[in-house]
């Protein structure tokens, strides 16, 4: 290997922020299915220690052995609507507590999959779900829960839109960390390593590893040797930086499988940013030109730096999957926060450039008088940018406070600002529910 770029890895580690941000474990519940809740209760939780027992141990091995931070250790099951479907219980907060306690157990920070995929209708389970989710989440400490509401193929189940944002508001009065727990998506991934959306889905193997990785700050680092030069060069730059982030991330995810005895599914080439100074997608954006996020041309620079991750994280892996962008959370990244404070970047902002980027509007916080309705509405202005564009999009808020506030969370998830939302009704528009149809481009076969 060349010289220059054995230390240019060594820089990364030591002095740029990388880290491999997740190694999360999927594990499918089908196996779990009992007509007793107390019963499947009880399997999962055998499943998920027995699967899952040495997760924490391995990766904190191959961490010591490469010398790279491995963040976060995690868990991701088969959606519990599917498996609770079965049994008569009308409440499959039992299945929560189960997942909680084999997290502890094993001594993971989340566990992802208290989830429904109601993209083209409600079953049974789902709506079990959706209604026992307030509670599951407040009787648990690391379940993460996701609603899948949209897809190209199927458009948007309006009804369930309608049903998240009285949820969600519901959520909004108890702990601050249950809606940071909740994400509602259109087109969600199967593979997806990273929390809260993670779920396993029924067309993956048994059990897979799958990795997600972190690294503005190393990006940020390597355009600040090409300034001022086009974006040829800018696109090319990221692409070699993100070849050797997401290379890390395809040994780690190797070594991890080989250890645990389970597939390797795939590298997530997202990157990932932290509250910590020097690890923000917002000033890899500010590097490229824009005096700070959320000014015009804030889009373009977003869409160009998602793309040219992929491609040069495309090469580095044997399998690519999950999210797979940039991200961009309000409250995890300090470059945003500093852009929403000074007032240079709003919601309808964020709104667009979830169009060129992964995933939605991420852990903002809005105040806490916002209707429902509204909240919904959100969901469907995302849904709709996901389902047009056949991309992944999300939704994750926290109603909390009065505008203007910061909403402290600490660690990895930061602080939100409480940021101004429009305050016109959309009432009329989520009471109608039912389904927008799929879009006319949907239609492939």
């Amino acid at each position: 290997m060349d010289i220059q770029n054995i230390k240019e890895t060594i820089a990364m580690i030591e002095e740029q922020n990388f880290d491999i941000r997740t190694i999360t474990m999927g594990i499918s519940l089908l196996d779990c299915i009992d007509a007793d809740i107390d019963k499947t209760a009880e399997k999962i939780y055998q499943k998920i220690v027995n699967k899952a027992g040495k997760l924490v141990e391995v990766g904190n091995e191959i961490g010591h052995e490469l010398g790279i931070k491995i963040v976060n250790k995690r868990v991701s099951v088969t959606p519990i609507a599917i498996i609770g479907a079965a049994t008569a219980a009308d409440d499959y907060t039992p299945l929560a507590l189960a997942m909680d306690r084999a997290a502890k157990e094993i001594g993971i920070d989340f566990i992802g999959g208290y989830s429904a995929l109601v993209q083209k209708g409600y079953q049974k389970g789902d709506e079990i779900l959706i209604k026992s989710m307030p509670k599951a989440l407040a009787a648990t400490e690391r379940v993460c829960a996701s609603v899948n509401v949209g897809s190209t193929k199927s458009g948007i189940n309006m009804t369930a839109v309608r049903d998240m944002g009285e949820t969600i508001k519901i959520m909004s009065k108890g702990d601050k960390w249950l809606n940071a727990k909740l994400v509602v998506f259109a087109n969600a991934v199967e593979d997806n390593p990273f929390m809260a959306g993670a779920f396993h889905g029924v067309g993956e193997a048994d059990t897979i590893i799958n990795v997600g990785v972190s690294g503005p700050g190393v990006v940020k680092r390597a355009l600040e040797k090409v300034r001022g030069e086009s974006f040829d060069i800018l696109a090319e730059t990221i692409k070699k930086t993100a070849f050797k982030i997401t290379r890390i991330g395809q040994l780690v995810g190797q070594m991890a499988s080989e250890r645990l005895n389970v597939e390797f599914g795939i590298v997530d080439l997202s990157l990932a940013p932290t509250p910590a100074i020097g690890d923000s997608v917002a000033r890899v954006l500010e590097e490229m030109g824009l005096e700070t996020v959320g000014t015009h041309g804030t889009t373009a620079a977003l869409a160009m730096l998602n793309d040219a991750v992929k491609k040069g994280g495309v090469m580095a892996a044997e399998r690519v999957g999950g999210l797979s962008g940039a991200f961009i959370p309000v409250s995890e990244d300090e470059g945003m926060i500093a852009a929403v404070n000074s007032g240079a970047l709003n919601i309808e902002k964020l709104e667009a450039m979830t169009c060129v980027c992964s995933v939605g509007l991420d852990m903002i916080a809005i105040p806490e008088e916002t209707p429902a309705s509204t909240i919904a509405a959100m969901i469907a202005d995302e849904a709709a940018i996901g389902v047009i564009n056949q991309k992944t999009t999300a939704v994750r808020i926290i109603p909390m406070g009065k505008e203007g506030e910061q909403i402290e969370f600490g660690g990895l998830f930061g602080v939100a600002p409480v940021m101004r939302v429009n305050k016109a009704s959309s009432a009329d528009f989520i009471a109608r529910g039912g389904q927008i149809p799929a879009p006319i481009h949907s239609f492939k076969n």
